[in-house]
């Protein structure tokens, strides 16, 4: 497969990258990565440089081919991308067969090795091993082992396993020629509104950094490496006390308040994250409003514009000298289909693509996230507008991870080891082990006794349970009258909206149940005990099922067949609360964006029943 490898006069094999017939420094594997790095750029043409500082999204084949048209999220054909742009970052979606998106991968490699220094191409991914769908966040586990959201993990309250996890995660990643993971998300869920509540490790700032830590230790290992996947940690300084709970992907929500005055506690897991060698770290879209730090008015620009935050404090005050890649597409519009999702220019809408791109490299970023727009950066250096010296410095960073994942002297992975190792039972076992373990018991008042956990031979009146995982565990009827019991499964409440491109998979607005569904609860709970499992995507105002329901639990990404091991007590639920339960819609309104947890919530951080 690899034509490139050869064998030196001394003796070493290496890989020919750039055909001379010698084994340059920039191909000596027996050297450092800074060495070989600083070789490497010293040989790049300005075209070469500038193309690593681009990471836009790629769509895999099926079959395992390259993509050579432009689909619905790439913007250009893969040849396109990797022989005239030189990109070599690409942020992946879809994927089905391990064994195809192996082959494909290798494909991949193939053709950027026909470029002219044969610089590896680094795939990233969002996170894809648990339940949520999301082009703009997450994908659903598909051939991958599957495993509750990162709230569910939070939920666990242990450390050693979110390391399990990640480590587990890793060898799916690698094997099918990922390397680098835009995740994880650091962000602290204090606004219960916010719609990526179910990515992070909850609210609580001590939590998420010791969790944070054992995620980045399970996907990089002690140090990055050749089996290493490079984590990009996310949001800098924070990006969860979003104005009223609405989301910076979009421009209603592009303000981020801190009438708490706890700015603080946001950017508290990333120090920890950095001396534990994070590969990268991407600041969010959001624009910070009336925030003060250390007596500095910051500037009311999106955080990827940002030089007091991302130059400031992550680079000058924090130590951070590695990759800082932007969240996606903040230089230009995306358009697809009928749909416009506009560039996530908070702050600086009035500048043009070419302006955006030099203020976001005057803030201090390496890499344009979800964008492939070569040509603005090329004619802001040829106007004098941005320095060469400047790209050296980013292009030297994004050199280094490679180098130091091992990409240019191995980049091929094997489509056998793919095919065993993508799902393998034991990985999948764990994760399902996790999603039951993970179920949080928040009430269980039953009369005469505790509805859980459930007895066998029960008959079951079920919504949104699958028949056949209730004919597992008891006898399925049709009607509450029925049933000895009654099991209903609900999502966490939102307000459906799909004006703008990705909007619609976004879960936002009002965290309370509708009356017409709670009215027809108390019909079901009045002809039979009722349990309740609310998916707590985000924290949702539970008050009005507590009088009704015999027990009442919330989950993070459980299948049926777990939530039901957990309810009958076959895995038994040890989940606590990552964040407070509102009483509320009124305490929501009223509660600052900024502040974790509430005086009095109806279940507070760290609530959890034994059964």
């Amino acid at each position: 497969m690899d034509e490139l490898r050869a064998t030196s006069t001394e003796g070493v094999e290496y890989r020919d990258l750039n055909g001379n017939g010698v084994m340059d420094v920039y191909e000596d594997p027996r050297l450092d990565p800074g060495t070989r790095a600083d070789d490497l750029l010293s040989r790049l043409s300005l075209e070469e440089k500038v193309g690593l500082m681009f990471q836009t999204v790629i769509e895999a084949g099926a079959d395992g081919t390259l993509v050579e048209a432009s689909g619905r999220i790439s913007k250009s054909a893969t040849s396109t991308v990797v022989l005239d742009k030189h990109l070599t970052h690409f942020n992946v979606h879809v994927l089905e067969d391990p064994r195809m998106a192996a082959r494909w991968h290798n494909a991949l490699q193939e053709m950027a090795a026909r470029t002219p220094h044969g610089i590896p191409v680094t795939v990233s991914t969002d996170p894809r091993h648990a339940f949520i769908e999301n082009a703009g966040v997450s994908f659903t586990a598909a051939a991958f082992s599957q495993w509750p959201e990162p709230l569910g993990l939070a939920a666990l309250r242990d450390a050693p396993a979110v390391r399990e996890f990640a480590d587990i995660a890793r060898q799916e990643y690698v094997a099918v020629g990922i390397r680098a993971a835009l995740h994880p998300t650091l962000d602290l869920a204090t606004e219960p509104r916010w719609a990526r509540q179910a990515g992070t490790f909850g609210q609580d700032p001590a939590l998420v950094t010791e969790l944070s830590v054992a995620y980045l230790a399970g996907f990089q290992q002690d140090s990055l490496g050749p089996g290493s996947v490079a984590c990009t940690s996310k949001h800098f300084p924070g990006g969860g006390p979003q104005k009223d709970g609405e989301d910076a992907h979009f421009p209603y929500g592009r303000e981020q308040v801190y009438p708490g005055g706890r700015f603080a506690d946001h950017l508290a897991p990333f120090p920890a994250v950095i001396a534990a060698g994070t590969a990268a770290i991407m600041p969010y879209y959001g624009m910070p409003i009336g925030l003060v730090v250390d007596g500095e008015a910051i500037e009311e620009v999106g955080f990827g514009y940002n030089k007091q935050v991302v130059t400031g404090m992550l680079r000058d005050q924090l130590g951070y000298d590695g990759v800082v890649v932007t969240d996606w597409e903040l230089v230009n519009d995306n358009h697809v289909g009928d749909q416009v999702l506009p560039a996530r220019a908070w702050g600086v809408e009035h500048l043009d693509p070419p302006g955006r791109m030099e203020l976001i490299l005057e803030a201090g970023a390496d890499q344009f996230g979800g964008e492939e727009c070569v040509e603005v950066l090329l004619d802001l250096v040829a106007r004098g507008r941005v320095s060469e010296e400047r790209i050296d410095e980013s292009a030297r960073r994004l050199l280094l991870v490679k180098f130091r994942l091992g990409l240019f002297d191995d980049p091929y992975v094997d489509e056998d080891a793919a095919a065993g190792t993508v799902g393998r039972a034991d990985f999948r076992e764990a994760g399902y082990a996790a999603q039951a373990g993970s179920v949080t018991v928040l009430s269980n008042g039953g009369h005469p006794a505790p509805a859980l956990p459930l007895a066998t031979g029960l008959r079951i009146y079920a919504e949104n349970v699958a028949p056949e995982v209730v004919g597992r565990h008891g006898t399925p009827v049709d009607s509450p009258e029925e049933a000895d019991l009654a099991i209903v499964r609900l999502g966490a409440p939102f307000e459906p909206r799909s004006d703008l491109f990705l909007e619609a998979w976004f879960h936002q607005g009002p965290l309370d149940f509708p009356p017409g569904l709670v009215a027809r609860l108390a019909r079901v709970a009045a002809a039979c005990p009722l349990v309740v499992d609310v998916t707590l995507d985000r924290p949702a105002v539970l008050t009005p099922l507590m009088p009704l329901a015999a027990a009442v639990v919330g989950s993070y990404g459980t299948s049926d067949e777990a939530l039901l091991d957990a309810l009958t007590g076959r895995i038994a639920p040890r989940g606590r609360l990552p964040f407070d339960l509102p009483r509320s819609m009124d305490q929501v309104r009223s509660h600052a964006e900024d502040v974790p947890g509430y005086d009095d919530p109806l279940f507070a951080f760290g609530h959890g029943l034994t059964i």
